[in-house]
């Protein structure tokens, strides 16, 4: 009778007791390994979404997936030590890690010195000694240390193979050292490979996701993809990906670039099986991946179309998954710091975008993970323009095709008309609220001047026709120079299909092509990693304005040299015609 009864108050006491899975996994009725985020959430592509109930009373606490991994480590090197028991080896993994922190934090210019100083021919035991530390010290190594003859990539090393000369895959050894300098070297391969990993994704991620200030604008979702990309296996494959080939272009190795090439088909499989999957499709991995192949095709260029086709599908994608799943997390920053590509997008399509929609315009700030600033402001208007651009192209197919009836034809020119007049007085509206009374100043004009670092930009006097060389546009931070190129090319497009008797006249829209130039030299040199990247859309809206082989052209075709050569960016030095708003738009030629 006692046993009866205590196992009927343990079965009592159980059923009472608190489930302590998260939400996720109990909705799903699926087993939770209470780490936060769970194993069950991350693989789902929702690790943001890993959320425990917090009842009164109950002191469980879910384990940190950060604290748990801090952990791992710490024993790591504990257990790192011990096998490292001789000075010898202690001494190599000195050297190395001392190696590594120099290719990571130093500048460009010293790290190509760097490998310039490694480089040498196969199997060359004698080498003079790197920097390391500080710039002006230097420290040897041992002159037992030999190369390998076969490199990280699998390949035998030739003379230029970077990735054969930093991550050491073999080390001699003599016959007085002991057998656990062989455990030694084993985990030294391991474990210095990835870093150098490591050190890629850092290069990238510095050079595409900057840490900013707010009056620079956002630029931190690439940078908390990365930090969440252990979470899942394609955003894995793609920051691999697109890190190898950033930096092997950046450092001209050929080897490390086609690594990175190597990867890519894999990750294009698992994003089409991703996409296909309803669950999957709208995972913040999958959108992850989508944005990183984007940053690819800025760097490579595979295809004049390429970049488009990534930058469609990425607002394909945003739209599948509806504007509730961008409020929080690492989604709501790939929408909002990106919007005014998506908004670009829907330039180059010509057709009514949902971005202009009411709800897509509140949700995603409506939680408060971030705040609307001017250029969010300018964008809520810009997304009402490719309506216009359609309503336009719908009467000039029927003008000349004459399907239209002359009733027809004045009853829709009318609504365009109405159309143009309420959004160019939104506009002008929207200058004098935002620009003209930003807290830190308007821009300010000053006299350009030749010093070699940028292009001189020339025009033309529309009175004279004479070739002159007007000010220039200086900025009191990043944030607003964005927004008014943004501001000068979406009223360039505007201006484009106005038609009206009183609209905007040719000297007003050559105006606003030089606004847009006469701000780059501030921008382009000020901006940190490849922000410049969000001027790209502005540019090339500049470069359809202005007449082939004017003074206007040849100062652009400076300005996109120079960014693909200081950026290793194809997509400048393409001309972006992709990014045209034009139908048809008549490809670049070189001056």
């Amino acid at each position: 009778m006692s046993d009866h009864f205590s196992r009927k108050a343990a079965s009592s006491t159980q059923g009472l007791r608190q489930s302590r899975s998260c939400k996720v996994c109990r909705a799903r009725k699926v087993k939770c390994d209470r780490v936060k985020p769970c194993h069950a959430c991350c693989t789902h592509g929702y690790p943001s979404k890993c959320v425990y109930e917090v009842v009164p009373g109950e002191d469980f606490k879910p384990i940190s997936q950060a604290e748990e991994i801090r952990n791992l480590r710490n024993e790591i090197k504990e257990l790192t030590a011990r096998i490292n028991g001789s000075n010898r080896p202690q001494r190599r993994l000195h050297q190395l890690q001392t190696l590594f922190e120099t290719i990571r934090s130093a500048p460009e210019d010293v790290v190509e010195r760097l490998i310039a100083e490694l480089r040498g021919p196969p199997r060359e035991t004698s080498r003079q000694n790197p920097p390391v530390g500080q710039w002006d010290d230097t420290e040897g190594y041992d002159d037992d240390q030999q190369l390998d003859g076969e490199g990280e990539y699998g390949d035998a090393v030739e003379g230029d193979d970077l990735s054969s000369l930093v991550i050491r895959r073999e080390f001699r050894r003599d016959s007085s050292e002991s057998s656990d300098d062989s455990a030694y070297g084993s985990i030294s391969r391991m474990d210095t490979s990835k870093s150098m990993l490591d050190v890629f994704i850092e290069r990238f991620v510095d050079a595409f996701s900057p840490e900013v200030d707010a009056k620079a604008g956002q630029a931190g979702a690439i940078r908390r993809a990365a930090e969440i990309r252990m979470f899942s296996p394609i955003l894995t494959d793609a920051f691999q990906a697109v890190s190898h080939v950033f930096f092997g272009r950046s450092v001209q190795n050929k080897t490390i670039e086609a690594t990175g090439f190597s990867y890519y088909p894999r990750v294009l499989r698992s994003l089409q099986e991703a996409l296909l999957d309803p669950e999957r499709s709208k995972a913040e991995s999958t959108l992850a991946t989508v944005i990183l192949l984007m940053a690819f095709e800025a760097v490579e260029r595979t295809s004049q179309a390429s970049i488009t086709a990534h930058v469609q599908g990425a607002v394909r994608l945003i739209e599948h998954r509806g504007p509730e799943n961008h409020m929080y997390g690492v989604e709501h920053l790939f929408f909002t710091e990106l919007r005014p590509y998506w908004v670009s997008a829907s330039f180059s399509r010509r057709a009514p975008s949902f971005l202009a929609r009411d709800e897509w315009k509140t949700i995603p700030w409506s939680a408060g993970t971030t705040a609307k600033n001017i250029l969010h402001y300018l964008l809520d208007l810009a997304v009402e323009v490719p309506g216009l651009l359609s309503q336009y192209d719908e009467i000039t197919t029927g003008i000349n095709s004459n399907i239209l009836s002359a009733h027809e034809r004045s009853v829709k020119q009318a609504a365009l008309w109405n159309g143009l007049a309420d959004l160019t007085n939104r506009f002008l509206l929207w200058k004098i609220n935002w620009v003209d009374g930003y807290p830190d100043g308007p821009p300010s004009e000053v006299e350009a001047t030749d010093e070699g670092l940028f292009p001189v930009f020339q025009c033309r006097d529309l009175r004279t026709g004479a070739t002159i060389t007007p000010t220039k546009f200086e900025y009191p931070d990043l944030l607003l120079t964005q927004t008014m190129c943004i501001y000068y090319a979406t009223r360039l497009i505007l201006s484009s299909v106005d038609t009206r008797p009183d609209g905007v006249s040719r000297p007003e829209q050559y105006q606003l092509a030089c606004g847009i130039c006469r701000s780059l030299e501030w921008y382009i040199l000020k901006s940190p990693g490849n922000m410049i990247n969000r001027l790209a859309f502005p540019v090339r809206v500049a470069w359809e304005a202005f007449p082939d082989g004017g003074p206007e052209r040849k100062f652009l075709y400076a300005v996109l040299k120079l960014v693909e050569k200081r950026h290793s960016l194809a997509l400048w030095g393409g001309g972006m015609e992709e990014l045209s708003s034009r139908y048809n738009s008549p490809p670049r030629t070189d001056v």
